[in-house]
């Protein structure tokens, strides 16, 4: 069974900025934005690069979002998928904030659909 793995103290995780941490045998990118915690594989199927952590975050479309910092493509933060391509979508990972710190289960959601918590 699964456990969830501390990431940070939920002070350290800055809004709009992206952090990655090693969760199980998964790189994954961990984001604070308009109060929400979200968890999305750090890999960029654009690029092959473990970059996603040092993506741009905003509002594209109605869709909380990182940029890919290599080629720009857009992910939807809480389902992974890509906007402009929708034959590709990151690995979301269950998140939450407990007891003050971010944790992040290390079994990536089926279906893609994220548990946000406040």
């Amino acid at each position: 069974m699964s456990q969830w793995t501390t990431i940070c103290q939920d002070e350290q995780l800055s809004s709009n900025l992206g952090i990655c941490a090693l969760v199980g045998s998964h790189q994954v990118a961990v984001f604070r934005v308009k109060d929400q915690v979200f968890a999305l594989e750090n890999f960029d199927p654009f690029s092959n690069a473990n970059v996603m952590s040092r993506g741009l975050v905003g509002d594209l479309k109605g869709h909380l979002v990182v940029a890919s910092p290599i080629y720009k493509q857009h992910f939807d933060l809480a389902s992974g998928q890509c906007l402009e391509d929708d034959t590709v979508s990151l690995k979301v990972f269950p998140v939450r904030l407990h007891e003050g710190v971010v944790q992040v289960m290390p079994t990536p959601l089926v279906g893609h659909v994220a548990e946000r918590v406040v």
